[in-house]
């Protein structure tokens, strides 16, 4: 059962994690904002799932700096 969770989900579980332990740190180090805690673990989640489904990048990298040199191009 663990080791179907664990190939499953482990990757975003060790994401969660990570969230979790950073967010402590943040917490502990004098500052108590609850939502920036929310958010570190949240995104911590985010990137151990998209790992997890194997989705490539966590970023879309091709698909952001062709987005920016579409909208930028330096000699219109």
């Amino acid at each position: 059962m663990w080791r179907e969770y664990w190939a499953s989900y482990g990757k975003r579980t060790i994401g969660a994690a990570a969230g979790l332990f950073f967010g402590f740190v943040y917490l502990f180090a004098g500052f108590w904002d609850m939502l920036f805690f929310i958010l570190l673990v949240s995104i911590g989640y985010w990137v151990g799932k998209q790992k997890d489904l194997q989705n490539g990048s966590v970023l879309p990298w091709q698909r952001l700096w062709s987005w920016l040199m579409e909208r930028y191009r330096p000699f219109r």
